[in-house]
């Protein structure tokens, strides 16, 4: 164990340390640690002392060293002396300093040179780390170009006393939003400069209001663990922005922290990470972490020695059964944890439960989850990590997400986790981008999406998570668009990626998105490709919330944000990757400002009803005949009918309805006009329905009884919304705002009831959460016109597809006026609208 001192202060093991000579060589040194229990030496290159305490095992694998001499602060680390023979996956060197696995809080950074890098190398002309990684050991020393580790008391059991409790959302209540700390924050225009890119910036008030505003339940950060690039990006100066690159499991990543913070060290930095969960905790809102327990930053055996390669390379990393020494990669980062190995499961619970029990995590999601359940290379759900995470009493009551792939054989298994796990579902994600993307611009019958697959991802993917008792819709992680991949709005900007910035030739990230550029590539000034680029952002949005599962929808999606084509960001740490919030300011309504408030009121909708809370919805006690989930749901055609066996697997059918049944409460028809076409719907006729929400509303349509769809001029004019969400911070009683994290006691509650009617009037306008006076508002105040036989502005470059089996709203009215029914209404081409009964029935 090694204890680093400053040299202008009087050391702690002055009485028990042998110093050492100051001209002793790396040689000598080595021999001096082998002879002395306790021995210190003077590095001057970075002002301090080091002491070096032997410590004793191996017991059981681990060895062991009490320091009767702490505090809070101490910098420290470790070296390991053993067998050099990388040929076998021995990469002992004691010339190498370590951090503590363990470690609460790290300062300082890897640099790039030789030193790091356990076997001998040299730093080239080109930028890049030159050597053999099975050649000679390296004897140059690492201290002062590595991170160290730094201790923080935490025995205070009562240091968490008066915080606020935890939401507990119910998964059926959830709607996770996946954010970047750093990228949501830095370009805020409401926050002070040393609060942008911070933990204490999104614990600021303003930012909270805004994401109440907004309506979600769950913030998932993006890894805000500590990190270090891997070697290549550092070769050609880029940075992991992601940080999908772990350098610590138990401490924060510094560089998230503000200045001041990172001033008055590790502690504060961890502190800072604290106030943010409260804060966010007091506005309402779980806190998941987005974690990667698959890999390290070390990465492949050429990679740099900063922590588990130096201490005990064999037993933490995976080793390829038929070559010894070369490490197992199925995450495409190098390496892969040995999760057979028992002190690995337990370390990575420890961890765990720290995030949960000290910072206050309500829930994890586990990157290349796969990885973590392979046993001798093979997938499976009853691994004993696994196990670990559902028996234990703390962590197998938060909220489990896994990302059910990796990269190794059969590395896909969505769905196969089993309970109480969520999953990203993939198969959602690329059914939803096809139905409302990349099939339009099929020639009629050559589309990929039939209506039982959209049916099936609607009702919350039976065939993936019914897999045991109790395990149903709320398992599946809907989504469309995450970090990882494109946008919402370059999903429907760009036909193909535009990683060019990376740096690597435009060949990394994937080439299939299931996106489309509706004729023009990237941002054009026309106002139809603008119109239907808009109308599909919001059926995918639509498809998210409105269908059963757990909805998760990637921060900035809900205003249209951009990266400019690129799906494949993760090294892009500048104003690609970082949210443009420049519309904010804007005092004319913009395209951003629709779609964030109708985003808004669709999460409303789903929050409002109780339809998402029906955990029978086909699961395995359905299958078992339990439960009859028939009489539930009910699926209709334009015309009303029910579909026949042949309809379900017809492509050319892209209009439906999902008719949900509820004893105690109010019915909802969800109506999916997948056609090019304005669409005669015939609801059911035993009760009047009345709209809810319509993915055709930001563009200027709206679903209307009778032949017609209804029009309207959008606003013109509007308050800047950081005016608004300034006003409505400002309105709120709070404390004076602590500079060193941003965070003001108490925290803006979502619902005041202070505001004079202007003032509510003027929130409502951006933020209502009351759709039906929202709904209202609208037919009162922006020119709603009933438009006869109109045909909707076309949403793509090629002819209208007719082939539905109903006829179009166009095609029904081409004789003249005829009588319509009451239940017939007429839905907007390509959109997706939810009904509710007006007055409940019961059947």
């Amino acid at each position: 164990m090694s204890v680093l001192e400053p040299l202008d202060q009087p050391s702690a093991f002055y009485n028990q340390a042998v110093r050492l000579p100051d001209d002793a060589t790396d040689e000598q040194f080595i021999e001096y640690m082998h002879h002395y229990k306790i021995c210190s030496r003077v590095v001057p290159q970075i002002g301090a002392r080091e002491t070096l305490l032997q410590m004793s095992g191996p017991n059981y694998g681990l060895w062991y060293r009490h320091l009767d001499k702490a505090w809070d602060g101490l910098h420290y680390g470790f070296r390991a002396d053993g067998a050099w023979d990388p040929h076998h996956g021995l990469r002992f060197n004691p010339h190498k300093f370590l951090i503590d696995p363990y470690s609460k809080g790290i300062e300082g950074s890897m640099k790039l040179n030789p030193s790091m890098f356990a076997y001998q190398s040299e730093l080239g002309d080109d930028g890049r780390i030159h050597g053999d990684i099975y050649g000679a050991m390296s004897t140059v020393d690492s201290l002062g170009s590595c991170p160290v580790s730094v201790a923080i008391d935490d025995r205070d059991t009562r240091k968490h006393d008066g915080d606020p409790s935890h939401p507990h959302v119910p998964w059926s209540k959830t709607v996770v939003y996946e954010l970047h700390v750093k990228g949501f924050t830095k370009n805020a225009p409401w926050l002070p400069e040393e609060l942008r890119g911070t933990y204490a910036g999104l614990a600021h008030p303003t930012t909270l209001a805004y994401l109440q505003d907004l309506g979600v339940t769950s913030i998932e950060l993006l890894p805000i663990m500590a990190k270090q690039s891997e070697v290549f990006l550092q070769e050609r100066d880029r940075t992991n922005y992601w940080g999908y690159s772990t350098l610590n499991f138990f401490s924060p990543e510094p560089s998230y922290a503000t200045k001041k913070a990172q001033s008055k060290g590790a502690g504060a930095v961890r502190n800072e990470v604290i106030n943010m969960v409260r804060a966010l905790h007091e506005a309402g809102f779980e806190v998941l972490m987005d974690v990667v327990y698959n890999h390290t930053c070390e990465g492949g055996n050429g990679g740099p020695s900063v922590c588990w390669r130096g201490l005990d390379n064999l037993s933490f990393y995976r080793q390829q059964a038929q070559r010894p020494g070369e490490l197992e990669d199925t995450t495409g980062c190098g390496n892969t944890i040995d999760f057979t190995d028992t002190h690995n499961i337990t370390f990575a619970v420890d961890s765990l439960r720290y995030w949960a029990k000290r910072i206050g995590i309500d829930g994890f999601r586990f990157d290349l989850g796969v990885s973590l359940a392979r046993l001798k290379g093979v997938f499976t759900p009853y691994h004993p990590f696994l196990y670990a995470l559902r028996s234990d009493q703390l962590l197998g009551n938060l909220k489990l997400i896994m990302e059910p792939w990796d990269l190794g054989f059969q590395g896909w298994r969505t769905g196969q986790f089993l309970s109480p796990f969520g999953e990203w579902n993939d198969r959602f994600r690329d059914t939803t981008r096809q139905f409302w993307l990349s099939d339009i611009n099929q020639a009629a019958g050559h589309g990929v999406i039939t209506m039982q697959e959209m049916a099936t991802r609607l009702c919350g993917s039976a065939d993936l998570f019914a897999t045991d008792p109790g395990r149903g819709a709320t398992s599946s992680v809907n989504y469309i668009s995450a970090h990882d991949g494109f946008t919402l709005a370059d999903l429907t900007s760009y036909d193909h990626k535009h990683n060019e910035a990376n740096g690597e030739n435009n060949n990394d990230g994937t080439n299939v998105n299931h996106s489309a550029n509706f004729g023009v590539e990237g941002p054009t000034d026309d106002l139809s490709i603008e119109n239907a680029r808009e109308r599909s952002r919001m059926n995918m949005l639509g498809t998210l919330m409105l269908s059963l599962g757990t909805p998760m929808m990637l921060a900035g999606d809900e205003f249209g944000n951009s990266q400019g084509g690129n799906n494949n960001a993760y090294c892009q740490d500048n104003e690609i990757t970082w949210l443009d919030w420049d519309w904010l300011n804007c005092t004319e309504e913009t395209p951003e400002s629709r779609q964030l408030e109708a985003t808004s009121n669709l999460i409303a909708v789903r929050k409002s009803l109780d339809i998402y809370n029906h955990e029978e919805f086909f699961t395995r006690l359905s299958q078992l005949g339990l439960l009859k989930p028939s009489s539930r749901v009910q699926w209709s055609l334009p015309d009303g009918t029910m579909p026949i066996d042949q309809d379900w697997s017809n492509p050319a059918i892209r209009s439906f309805m999902m008719h949900l049944h509820f004893k105690n409460e109010s019915d909802a028809v969800i109506v999916v006009n997948g056609s090019e076409n304005n669409q005669q719907m015939h609801l059911p006729a035993d009760s009047s329905f009345h709209l809810l929400w319509s993915s055709a509303q930001t563009t200027g349509e709206k679903p209307a009884p009778g032949t017609s769809v209804a029009k309207f001029k959008p606003r013109t004019a509007m308050p800047p919304l950081t005016e608004t969400l300034q006003h409505k911070r400002d309105t709120l009683p709070m404390h004076d705002l602590d500079h060193a994290t941003g965070v003001s006691q108490p925290l803006p509650q979502a619902h005041p009831s202070h505001l004079s009617e202007d003032e509510t009037h003027m929130l409502e306008s951006i933020f209502d959460k009351r759709i039906q006076d929202t709904i209202d508002k609208h037919m009162a105040n922006n020119s709603w016109q009933s438009v006869q036989n109109t045909e909707s502005a076309s949403v793509n470059n090629k002819p209208a597809n007719t082939s539905d089996s109903s006829k179009s709203a166009e095609s029904q009215s081409a004789g003249g006026e005829h009588e319509v029914a009451d239940n017939v209404w007429t839905f907007p081409a390509l959109s997706i609208s939810i009904m509710l009964q007006s007055s409940h029935q019961h059947w």
